[in-house]
């Protein structure tokens, strides 16, 4: 069984998972924003990604031999341990092991920390290089929320704090990042949202904005605000009622990539005894 905790501050309050620290509820004055997961469309409610974000071409490369890394890594499939808790905050921390290391042969330590207050909640990822040697990664936030949200009535969009470029990478098969771009819908920083957008993520890399709305219109709105995290990616599937708002600070293998993780585009390295922090705060408005 998948043990859970919950925090909560007045009218909020938030379920999360010793697996994956993955977030499995939030709710505002009674009403549920996060999908509840439907094996149907998509079974997770908010996993954790890390080592890598996205893809692999067939794993990844390091120092020569090949490790069979797949999609989004492996914390998500793990079982953290809580390190710290109280009414409003969790803290929770996974290190490498045996297990990890036929994975990613690195000594590291993340934490995520999940901090909730009257209408707002924040997680923090921070990844600590333990090791003797350099340390490639990427790390994400996948949470999926519910669409329509709580209360709408009208049709929804994606505001962005700033305009964005009208065109994001096409996805090649096997979810790689090719070279082409297509098109996408902004007019201005908004974007409408319809089912048929979502035959394939919306990654927004290097985006300008550092925060954005999921709103609908004349009604209620859930706020996403970024920190140190550059891309920013938008995801559903037809005929699901979820939306996710991921942050990332890297993303899937370019199509036909085959070099070492070290020169994969957008992998963060941190030397030994390094730390680097990211988060996001979700702000509920009802």
């Amino acid at each position: 069984m998948n043990a859970q905790l919950e925090i909560s501050s007045g009218p909020s309050s938030a379920r999360i998972a010793l697996r994956g620290a993955e977030l499995k509820g939030w709710r505002v004055g009674g009403k549920e924003l996060v999908w509840p997961g439907d094996a149907k469309f998509w079974a997770d409610s908010g996993p954790i990604l890390f080592p890598v974000v996205g893809w692999t071409c067939n794993g990844v490369l390091i120092g020569g031999r090949r490790y069979p890394l797949g999609l989004h890594g492996f914390a998500r499939a793990e079982n953290f341990r809580l390190v710290e808790r109280a009414e409003n905050r969790a803290l929770l921390r996974l290190r490498a092991s045996g297990r990890t290391k036929a994975l990613y042969p690195f000594d590291f330590r993340i934490d995520v920390e999940y901090f909730i207050e009257d209408n707002s909640l924040k997680t923090a990822l921070d990844v600590t290089n333990e090791g003797e040697a350099a340390m490639p990664f990427a790390c994400g936030l996948h949470p999926g929320f519910n669409w329509p949200l709580p209360g709408a009535r009208g049709g929804h969009v994606v505001r962005f704090d700033t305009e964005e470029r009208a065109e994001v990478p096409a996805i090649a098969p096997g979810g790689l990042f090719s070279a082409r771009r297509r098109p996408v819908p902004l007019r201005g920083r908004e974007l409408a949202l319809t089912p048929d957008l979502f035959e394939e993520a919306l990654c927004f890399l290097d985006a300008r904005s550092a925060g954005l709305e999921f709103a609908a219109r004349g009604g209620p709105s859930l706020r996403m605000e970024l920190e140190n995290f550059p891309h920013i990616a938008l995801w559903s599937r037809p005929g699901a009622s979820f939306l996710c708002l991921e942050a990332w600070t890297g993303h899937g293998d370019p199509e036909n990539f085959d070099g070492d993780i070290f020169t994969k585009p957008s992998m963060r390295v941190l030397a030994p005894g390094a730390n680097a922090r990211s988060a996001a705060r979700f702000l509920w408005r009802p």
